[in-house]
């Protein structure tokens, strides 16, 4: 369930943006919402899980490397994970960089997937939301605007494939990992959504103006993630 629900949400994204893509407005608002999910599943439930499990000591460093490693991610993706919308022809963006930073991305994301103990978790649930605006914006970007012809598309949908697959994939290889490292994956993936969301939320406003639908779509990505938690059973600490 988990690999469908994470393949979809990339499938489906990209669909809306290549059909929807002209408007960059309702990507935006996509982000932020997400955002508001994101950060609150990153302090509500990401770093709780991190901080309870014995080894909270040094796992303050992997999260500052989690934003450090996203930094890096950003100078190839150029900021597609918040938004950042480039087209075609403005050719900023090369392919092959925007591959391997959204794959990279989106697999680290995946590894500590392999150790959750529910199938339907607010973890996964932060992926899948997120995963919806970055397709929409993938999507535009790749196939709005474009012609039709085979050869302009397979590479295209090479990128799409490899986006939609890497974070089963980084599922896959967690289960080899030693269940003792789920903290530092954790962490690291922390750091990650910690950057990403708080860049969508406090990007400055034009002349710094109270933005209030920002606040409002903000607001209701916190209120659905605290439904998530309420429903979400979370194992006592000592289990850790």
């Amino acid at each position: 369930m988990a690999v469908l629900l994470l393949i979809l949400s990339v499938i489906s994204g990209v669909f809306l943006g290549k059909h929807f893509g002209k408007k960059e407005k309702l990507a935006k608002n996509l982000l932020i919402l997400s955002a508001g999910f994101l950060i609150t599943i990153c302090l509500n439930e990401v770093f709780p899980q991190v901080y309870t499990s014995g080894e909270s000591s040094s796992l303050g460093i992997f999260v500052i490397a989690g934003v450090l490693l996203q930094m890096i991610l950003e100078a190839l993706t150029k900021g597609f994970e918040h938004g950042h919308f480039h087209h075609h022809n403005e050719h900023n963006i090369l392919p092959v960089a925007l591959m391997v930073g959204l794959f990279v991305h989106a697999f680290i994301e995946g590894i500590p997937l392999a150790n959750e103990e529910h199938e339907i978790s607010p973890y996964l649930l932060g992926i899948v939301f997120h995963n919806l605006p970055i397709s929409f914006i993938l999507g535009a970007f790749l196939f709005n605007g474009k012609k039709d012809s085979k050869s302009s598309s397979y590479p295209s949908l090479l990128i799409v494939a490899l986006f939609a697959l890497a974070s089963p994939m980084g599922m896959l290889l967690g289960n080899y990992f030693n269940p003792d490292l789920q903290p530092y994956f954790l962490a690291i993936v922390g750091g990650i959504f910690l950057h990403i969301s708080s860049v969508i939320i406090f990007e400055s406003n034009k002349n710094h103006n109270i933005d209030w639908m920002k606040i409002g779509l903000v607001i209701v990505g916190v209120l659905l993630a605290l439904l998530m938690h309420v429903f979400h059973t979370h194992p006592s600490a000592h289990n850790h």
